[in-house]
Parts: C-alpha cells; structure tokens; sequence
C-alpha cells in the first residue's frame, strides 16, 4: 500500500529541473500556505472586531498550529531514521517523541477548529465567515507543515 503511487509518472518538462529545485519550491509553496492561513485569520478579525462575533479565544488553536509547525520542523528525518544519532536530551526516541507531541498538536488544533466551527458558528446560526477562518487558517497551517516536513530533501548540498 505504502508503494501504491510508485507507477504514477508525471510528465517531464525539460527547461525544468525540478530535482535541483525541490527544496526552493517546497519552501515557497509552504510559506505561501502558512502567510494565507495567517492572512485569512487576519482579515476576520479586522471584519468581525466585536468579541460576540469572533471570540478572541479562538486564535489559540492558530497559535497552537504554528507552535507544531515549529516542532515538527525542528526534527529532522534523520534524527528518526538513522540509528547513528544518539546525542542530545533522549536520542532517537526523544526526537520521534518531539515529532510525535507536535503531531499531537497540530491534529488537536485542527479538530479544535472544526469543533469551534460547528459549536460556535453553524449550529446557532451565526455569521459562518469567522468560524470558516479559524478552520482555515489550521487547515492552510497543517498543509503547510506537511509540505515542509515531508517536501523537502535534507541532502547537505541539495
């Protein structure tokens, strides 16, 4: 199953080499999704400024996101891979442990999101748009981690 896009071959332009270039688009591509999500989030308090509107509680699934951004960026994938690593606080398991909590909270955030768009939002029949941008901006958050984390190859000189 892990293998199961292995046959897929996308075309190949030649004036393009992507293979050099991974780490630039990963990164433009990631910090695009993290600038949107924060700009989404922006807008609705700049619009909604009232607290019964958009309850300023609600940014900390926001800033919880971006803390797990950090965290699980922090962790290389050689310091989960490799058994060579064996420095720091816990080693190998303290890094996958590290990953693991920033995983924890990031998926935390995004449910926190979700809940606070149908609890706050949807269900009474409020303005829906703040309760869209809160579930947003986690959204563009998590996919920007993602394309960070797992986008990106760790090569020295790549």
């Amino acid at each position: 199953m892990a293998g199961f896009l292995d046959n897929v071959h996308w075309p190949e332009f030649e004036c393009i080499d992507w293979g050099e270039r991974r780490n630039t688009v990963a990164s433009v591509i990631s910090g695009i999704l993290f600038f949107t999500g924060w700009w989404i989030i922006i807008d609705a308090a700049v619009c909604y400024t009232d607290q019964k509107d958009l309850n300023h509680a609600f940014y900390t699934c926001g800033v919880f996101s971006t803390l797990a951004f950090f965290m699980i960026n922090a962790v290389s994938n050689a310091h989960i891979q490799e058994d060579i690593y064996g420095e720091g606080c816990l080693g190998k398991i303290g890094a996958r442990l590290w990953l693991f909590i920033g995983f924890l909270i990031m998926f935390g955030s995004l449910i926190a999101a979700i809940w606070i768009l149908f609890q706050a939002y949807i269900v009474p029949g409020n303005p829906v748009y703040p309760g869209l941008s809160v579930f947003f901006q986690n959204l563009f958050i998590f996919f920007s981690t993602l394309m960070y984390k797992f986008g990106r190859t760790e090569d020295l000189w790549g």
